[in-house]
C-alpha cells in the first residue's frame, strides 16, 4: 500500500491545500487545522452552517504566516500574539488567540457576517483526552481509494436509471489528510495501528460522517443525498454513518507522497460517537 494523496487544511473548513510531504507533531500534521472562524458568540463556524468557507483559501507561504484568499481579496497575516478569545468547539469551551481586527474586516468584505479567525497556537489550548488541532475529533483522517471505489458503486447500483443521482462522489468530500492505494475496500475499518512512511500511527475509531459531504468543494452547492443515502444503507454504524479512519500520531517525523503504508496490528476500533466534518 502507498500513500498517493496528501493534504492539509490551515483553516478549519476552508479549502484543502495538497501537499508533497509534512511534518507530523504529535497534535497532528505540521500546520493542519491550527485556525478558525467563529461568530460573534465565539462558537465554531464551518461549512456545515456557511458553505462559502470552502471556497476560501488559506496557505502557509513561509513559518509563521497564513495567506487567505477569495474571489481576488487576499490577506497576509502572522501568527498573533495578542488577546485570548473564549471560543466553542462543539460545546467545549477553551481561549484561542485572536487574529485581531485586520482579519475580522476581511472576513466581513467576503462573508458579509461578522466573525473572527482565531488561531491555536500551542496543543494545550484545547484541552482534550487526546492532543489534537481543531480538527473535529482526532489529528488525522485516512481515507482509501478502493473503499471510495466500492462506494462509489453502491451509489451507481441505488440509482440505476438516474445517472446523475448515481454520479460518482470524489474523494475531496471526505477532507481526509491521508489517501492510501493498494487496500482492499474497507479495510482500513480493520487496520488498529499503521505505519506511514516511518511514523506510526494509531487507528482510533472509524469517521462519522455530516452534511459536508453532500457539498460540491468546488461550489459549495448541495449535490443531494449521496454520500450520505449509500453510507445509510450500506455503512451504517450505530446511528452514524462511516467513511474513512481517524488517526492519532505513535510518533513524529515526516510523510511523503508515495510512502509505503504499514498495517502493524489489525484489531475491532470503536463505533464513532458522532457525526464529524474534519
Amino acid at each position: 500500500m502507498r500513500l498517493t494523496d496528501l493534504r492539509i487544511h490551515p483553516v478549519k473548513s476552508f479549502a484543502p491545500v495538497p501537499v508533497r510531504q509534512v511534518e507530523i507533531e504529535p497534535w497532528g500534521p505540521a500546520g493542519d487545522r491550527r485556525w478558525m472562524v467563529v461568530d460573534a458568540a465565539g462558537r465554531m463556524v464551518s461549512q456545515r452552517e456557511d458553505p462559502r468557507l470552502g471556497q476560501i483559501t488559506a496557505t502557509l507561504p513561509e513559518p509563521g504566516v497564513l495567506q487567505l484568499a477569495s474571489d481576488g481579496r487576499v490577506l497576509r497575516l502572522s501568527e498573533p500574539d495578542g488577546a485570548l478569545l473564549p471560543v466553542s468547539l462543539f460545546g467545549l469551551g477553551f481561549e484561542l488567540v485572536d487574529a485581531g481586527d485586520e482579519a475580522a474586516a476581511w472576513l466581513r468584505k467576503v462573508l458579509g457576517r461578522e466573525l473572527r479567525l482565531v488561531h491555536q497556537d500551542r496543543p494545550e489550548r484545547r484541552p482534550m483526552e487526546v492532543v489534537t488541532s481543531l480538527a473535529d475529533g482526532y489529528p488525522l483522517l485516512v481515507t482509501s481509494t478502493a473503499s471510495l471505489d466500492a462506494l462509489n458503486r453502491l451509489i451507481a447500483q441505488d440509482h440505476p436509471e438516474d445517472p446523475v443521482k448515481g454520479a460518482p462522489v470524489p474523494m475531496g468530500r471526505f477532507r481526509s489528510n491521508f489517501v492510501v492505494e493498494g487496500a482492499e475496500a474497507w479495510a482500513e475499518t480493520g487496520w488498529h495501528r499503521i505505519r506511514v512512511g516511518a511514523v506510526e500511527f494509531e487507528v482510533v475509531q472509524q469517521c462519522g460522517r455530516c452534511v459536508m459531504t453532500t457539498l460540491d468543494p468546488a461550489t459549495g452547492e448541495r449535490r443531494g443525498p449521496e454520500p450520505l443515502r449509500a453510507l445509510g444503507r450500506h455503512r451504517k454504524f450505530g446511528r452514524t454513518l462511516g467513511f474513512g479512519m481517524q488517526l492519532a500520531p505513535v510518533g513524529t517525523g515526516v510523510v511523503r507522497v508515495g510512502d509505503e503504508v504499514v498495517v502493524l496490528a489489525e484489531g475491532p476500533v470503536p463505533e464513532p460517537e458522532r457525526p464529524f466534518a474534519v
